[in-house]
């Protein structure tokens, strides 16, 4: 099942771009139909970015799958589609017949030695396995359809470079290699690290698909304001809402680490990809953190009166120790206009309605986010209303398959971003090897 070389170029009936988890799913599944396979990775090893996923632990997927809850892009449909031809249960047996059995923790799941390596390592011991020829520090730099007396198909061209994983256009020659079917799992242009430096963009609006411009999505944010410099450091549990010229469009709960730029942590993550988009369309963003989720404003109010009356002798900058951290109660009570050294008995109704209000909805404009450098993902990508959800191909060129990070699909913290690289992968590759069976 090795490409045969034939005047420099390397044949086979399948080429995938890109060894990541969507790219070595792909490569499995074509092989597995019974495809000669060549997958062309530019970084020096495959699966790179499968080994900083969960920490190092590799969150597979999730339990819980709603594609119109979990997923965000410009077609919630199309991502259903995909989701119900490869479940998630169908993933989970595809695993265990990799060797790789897993566990859950409230419905994040896990292998179950908690080792993205081993997730990693078995998709390429399948795919060699299988025959599959891994080429890594290939970088490929052009696609062009190819028909011609007995061969109808696509060439790849571009720069092998070295096992250190050097950049291919400085390292090494060149190389064409030609596929009758052709995978683009290049990832989007999140992590650059790990390989997804958004060059299968580029390879896709080469060859007519349109582009949603990508942004990073889940990734900090970045806010106005010195105080953020007093608050670093400082993890809270709260509730961040996002607003959009004052409306609120995203929200999520859990712990938000405050930083000197601005505001991280999984509730962050899951509204940035809003923040992204609506900064780049021109729209004022704000996050509204709400430190004390749990309490109505009516409620808050009746703490603060209550800590008054018990807590009468204390300094001002220690009435709200206990309930956050000092930093951040500090910079709350001088938000709302509060000594920080005259005794807490005697904080007016109207400046303790004020600190409830601070409490309840402290108010900051987001200015950006960190970079791709920083994120997990990107929003954005290759427009799906040009690709087939019931294969992955293309509109536009028939035997051109486009899986994972690729897409308008981002998910949101949990695994589903990993799921949606299985579920694309596994159908492209299918649906490579079926097209290979309709030409024989």
């Amino acid at each position: 099942m090795f490409p045969i070389m034939t005047g420099g170029n390397a044949m086979s009936d399948v080429i995938v771009i890109g060894g990541g988890a969507s790219g070595l799913a792909a490569a499995i599944e074509a092989a597995r139909g019974g495809c000669s396979v060549t997958v062309l990775e530019q970084k020096e090893r495959t699966g790179k970015k499968i080994l900083a996923t969960g920490n190092g632990r590799c969150n597979l997927t999730n339990l819980y799958m709603d594609p119109y809850a979990c997923y965000r892009g410009g077609n919630p449909g199309f991502t259903a589609q995909i989701l119900e031809q490869v479940t998630v249960d169908e993933t989970l047996d595809w695993f265990r017949d990799l060797g790789i059995p897993t566990k859950d923790r409230n419905g994040y799941v896990y292998p179950r030695s908690d080792q993205a390596a081993a997730v990693a390592e078995a998709l390429v011991l399948e795919a060699e396995h299988l025959g599959v020829k891994i080429l890594c520090g290939f970088r490929a730099e052009a696609i062009v359809p190819v028909s011609r007396p007995n061969f109808k198909g696509f060439q790849v061209t571009g720069s092998r470079g070295d096992a250190e994983g050097l950049p291919a256009k400085k390292a090494g020659s060149h190389f064409r290699y030609e596929g009758n079917s052709l995978i683009l799992a290049a990832g989007s242009k999140a992590a650059p690290a790990t390989g997804s430096d958004g060059s299968g963009y580029r390879l896709a609006e080469s060859l007519g698909h349109e582009i949603v411009t990508p942004l990073p999505a889940l990734v900090q944010l970045v806010c106005r304001g010195r105080v953020f410099r007093q608050l670093a450091g400082i993890r809270t549990d709260a509730l961040v809402r996002l607003l959009l010229d004052g409306q609120e469009t995203a929200r999520d709960r859990g712990e938000v680490q405050l930083t000197d730029y601005g505001i991280s942590g999984i509730p962050v993550f899951q509204v940035s990809r809003f923040a992204s988009r609506g900064l780049h369309q021109g729209r004022l963003a704000e996050a509204v953190l709400d430190f004390l989720p749990d309490l109505a404003p009516e409620e808050t109010v009746n703490v603060l009166f209550k800590r008054r009356e018990r807590l009468a002798y204390r300094p001002g900058d220690t009435f709200l120790s206990g309930l956050l951290a000092k930093k951040l109660g500090c910079v709350l009570l001088s938000a709302a206009g509060i000594s920080l050294t005259d005794p807490a008995g005697w904080i007016s109704d109207k400046k303790l309605e004020k600190l409830a209000g601070q409490l309840k909805g402290f108010r900051t404009e987001v200015t950006g986010t960190k970079s791709f450098d920083s994120a997990q993902i990107c929003c954005g990508g290759a427009d799906v209303s040009q690709v087939d959800p019931a294969s992955m191909e293309s509109k536009l060129h028939p035997g051109l398959y486009l899986t994972g990070e690729l897409l308008d699909v981002d998910g949101i913290c949990g695994g589903y971003n990993l799921q949606w690289a299985w579920s694309t992968g596994i159908l492209a590759g299918r649906s490579a090897a079926g097209r290979k069976e309709e030409i024989v």
